[in-house]
């Protein structure tokens, strides 16, 4: 117990830098600091830049455009036309924690097409197996993620025996790792089921680790909307979807840097 609490330590701390640098890097912190900055130093112009920049980066039409740059080199597939493999894995990161009167339960994010898209892979027969990841950060409360999908999937009408659970994860690194654990040749290659924003990340991660791909992206972000007025109007979701980008583009320089 005692060679284990330092890691546990290490672990937790490199997961809040992990998650909190990006949250620093954000546009909401950029004008904080700059009209902060601006009072302080009593520069209108520095406030003025802050604010400049909030409304910019509240502006719908660049916020969608930054998101459409994140998915380009992907595009939505279908089950039945898509490849063999030796597995399928589906990445986590589509369940929130909920806490209710009688206890804990557990709902959809955003990106709950990862799950429903690994089903129906598996019930096309493009692999013999679903590796699910048991995805959970130090400060999650209930259990792993991969635990409850694994339930979604046996009630979808998938057999317990064709699905596999990885070891607790707290990100796409471990994920790789974890399912590379479970791979009993190590030429087999997997269908990797995630959003299409984050296959360029999760699919160098995966390959540095020595596992073989095939992307299968899902949870497009990007709406196939017309232009309208309501694109140059500043909005809160605008500002959350600009920061979105920047805290995913922080995460492909990490990799980058890293692989």
């Amino acid at each position: 117990t005692g060679q284990s609490e330092p890691k546990t330590s290490g672990q937790f701390r490199s997961c809040c830098i992990n998650k909190i640098l990006p949250l620093l890097a954000s546009p909401l912190f950029a004008v904080f600091f700059l009209v902060l900055g601006g009072i302080i130093s009593r520069s209108r112009k520095t406030s003025l830049v802050g604010l400049v920049l909030l409304f910019v980066f509240s502006l719908p039409i660049l916020s969608d455009r930054l998101i459409a740059y994140l998915e380009k080199d992907y595009q939505l597939e279908q089950a039945s036309n898509f490849h063999t493999a030796d597995a399928i894995v589906v990445l986590s990161s589509m369940v929130r924690t909920i806490q209710a009167k009688n206890g804990l339960f557990y709902e959809w994010g955003e990106a709950s097409d990862r799950i429903f898209a690994g089903i129906d892979l598996l019930k096309e027969q493009k692999a013999p197996v679903l590796i699910l990841t048991r995805g959970k950060l130090p400060w999650s409360v209930g259990k792993p993620e991969g635990e409850c999908l694994s339930e979604v999937a046996i009630k979808n009408g998938v057999a317990k025996e064709r699905i596999s659970l990885t070891e607790n994860v707290e990100n796409t690194d471990q994920e790789a790792q974890s399912v590379k654990k479970l791979l009993k040749n190590k030429q087999s290659k997997i269908i990797l089921v995630t959003s299409a924003f984050h296959m360029p990340r999760a699919q160098k991660v995966f390959e540095a680790a020595g596992v073989s791909i095939i992307p299968f992206p899902v949870d497009f972000r990007n709406d196939a909307d017309r232009l309208s007025v309501l694109d140059f109007i500043p909005n809160a979701e605008a500002l959350r979807r600009t920061s979105f980008f920047i805290r995913e583009m922080i995460g492909r320089l990490y990799y980058n840097l890293k692989f």
